[in-house]
């Protein structure tokens, strides 16, 4: 299904889930988080320039535009909203854009973007030469290199059937709408957050995995800045929590779901 280009995809029926997905991800990457999450309305949405959204956006804020416009289409009026590293940052930048959408926050692996004005230029330029770098060469050379970053050699302890499909789902990418996604919604074209976090009055699961280092720095530092901020760090995962350890994600959602049940109504 789709709604003003985002393609979107719905398991189950209870309260409303929002789920975004990673850079390179698509709505394929949550469906097995979703069997353990059995009394909820997953929604499961393909972000501009994945999958088989077709959405031109310039911004983050037109992104999150876009989902409530998606939301509206439903008639939900309010959702839990769950993201992993890009979408993390999406779900965190919808809350504070549309607040009023959102019950619940769980990011994973997930950052508020950059402090420094220095460090935010210096990331864009980095952002905007990869996505010249896979306009010009091409989906399959930016995977190969990209699927061998440290930040997912945990993932090469995955079954070779689950790698393929990680694999796959990253090769049935559009290049123009990855390099539209880097100059658009990258860490460094969005805004930094960090300021307002004492302002984030959700609840907020943060996750990360123990073998992620760089993320559970940040997300500690994140939870000292949010008022009603959770953090949990699961064991034997790195970056790509709810694809390593997806049982262990789905209960860790289930579980904070359930101690902040909101009566949200459509």
């Amino acid at each position: 299904m789709s709604t003003d280009g985002l393609q979107y995809e719905i398991i189950g029926e209870g309260a409303p889930v929002l789920f975004l997905h990673g850079f390179t991800g698509t709505c394929e990457t949550w469906k097995e988080v979703c069997s353990y999450l059995t009394n909820y309305q997953c929604i499961l949405v393909d972000l501009p320039g994945h999958g088989k959204t077709n959405s031109k956006i310039s911004s983050m804020k037109d992104c999150c535009f876009l989902l409530t416009k998606l939301l509206d289409k439903l008639g939900i009026k309010k959702a839990h909203v769950v993201g992993y590293s890009m979408g993390g940052r999406t779900a965190l930048s919808f809350a504070m854009y549309y607040p009023d959408y959102v019950a619940t926050l769980i990011l994973e692996s997930s950052s508020p973007g950059l402090k420094e004005d220095t460090a935010r230029h210096e990331r864009k330029e980095k952002d905007d030469e990869l996505a010249q770098r896979i306009l010009e060469n091409g989906i399959a050379a930016f995977v190969n290199k990209w699927q061998k970053l440290p930040l997912f050699a945990t993932q090469k302890r995955l079954p070779a059937a689950v790698q393929k499909q990680i694999r796959n789902e990253r090769l049935s990418q559009n290049k123009d709408g990855l390099a539209m996604s880097l100059r658009t919604m990258g860490t460094g074209a969005q805004p930094s957050w960090w300021e307002e976090l004492p302002q984030l009055t959700n609840p907020t699961l943060l996750i990360a995995g123990e073998e992620d280092e760089k993320f559970i720095d940040i997300n500690k530092m994140m939870q000292k800045d949010i008022p009603q901020g959770k953090l949990v760090i699961c064991s034997k995962a790195g970056h790509a929590v709810h694809v390593e350890k997806s049982r262990n994600f789905g209960k860790m959602v289930d579980g904070f779901l359930s101690e902040n049940h909101i009566n949200i109504t459509t």
